[in-house]
């Protein structure tokens, strides 16, 4: 690794990696270390490691690495650009939150979910501003500054379950009982049966610029990690990787999966 490739990442960093080391933009970011990657277009990518408390920003065009939210998140996980902001999920003194950045960083509004939310974390923007968590009675809740109402009738599961902003709507994977694809009405798109063995464990959703989305899983008693990805149109499992050490994995503009490293996006950390 050359020296100008070196980047430590600290609050408030700004950094850019030289141009000949910029990730190809033919190759979408979608997992880093186990966490998914939000796009904002297709040249803006928003990472979260556990070092930072902040939400990293990189701009695939320049190389540039900024910081938003430094001092003001805690403990920041799964982020979605929606309406020209980033929400963003936090956890402070136990209790889970949403927080809203401006492009600009600064916070616009901080939404307690310790009421109404089972999962930490999980969450999705839908396109009118209403945000979907997962409540404990097996329902999908949509609230906004007005109130909050049923979104969705869920199957329940020992586990609790992941969700993502996708296609307008919300994906939604219930741990061994099924993935759900639903539109911004609620209704469900698709559905897919569980597709996986009871070892086998969902670390997280994300989708990519192009609207796809993806999964990532690792196997109980095993090293490594998969990613696959969803048919946006049926969620038919179309395109998976090999195991990658680092649960780290980019795909490329026809859907192919391929493990790297989270090295070749941040530098040396």
């Amino acid at each position: 690794m050359s020296g100008s490739r070196s980047i430590v990442v600290t609050l408030g960093l700004t950094a850019s990696l030289t141009a000949c080391d910029i990730p190809s933009l033919g190759r979408d970011l979608i997992f880093l270390d186990g966490r998914a990657v939000a796009a904002a277009g297709d040249s803006v990518l928003a990472i979260s490691v556990p070092a930072v408390s902040g939400l990293l920003i990189l701009d695939r065009r320049t190389g540039k690495l900024d910081t938003l939210g430094a001092g003001q998140l805690a403990s920041p996980v799964h982020f979605q650009w929606a309406r020209e902001r980033w929400y963003v999920s936090d956890i402070r003194d136990g209790r889970p939150l949403i927080i809203v950045l401006s492009s600009s960083g600064v916070v616009e509004r901080r939404i307690e979910l310790d009421t109404i939310a089972s999962a930490p974390h999980q969450f999705a923007v839908l396109e009118d501003g209403r945000i979907v968590v997962e409540a404990p009675d097996s329902r999908l809740i949509a609230f906004s500054e007005d109130g909050a109402s049923t979104f969705a009738l869920v199957q329940t599961s020992p586990r609790t379950g992941l969700l993502v902003g996708a296609r307008g709507g919300v994906l939604h994977a219930v741990p061994d009982r099924s993935i759900t694809l639903y539109n911004s009405l609620g209704k469900i798109r698709w559905r897919l049966d569980w597709p996986w063995s009871e070892s086998t464990f969902v670390a997280d959703l994300g989708v990519d610029h192009q609207g796809r989305p993806h999964i990532i899983a690792g196997q109980q008693g095993r090293p490594g990690f998969v990613a696959f990805g969803l048919s946006p149109i049926t969620g038919e499992v179309v395109r998976w990787s090999e195991d990658g050490p680092f649960a780290t994995f980019v795909v490329d503009r026809l859907g192919e999966i391929k493990p790297d490293s989270a090295s070749n996006w941040l530098g040396e950390r």
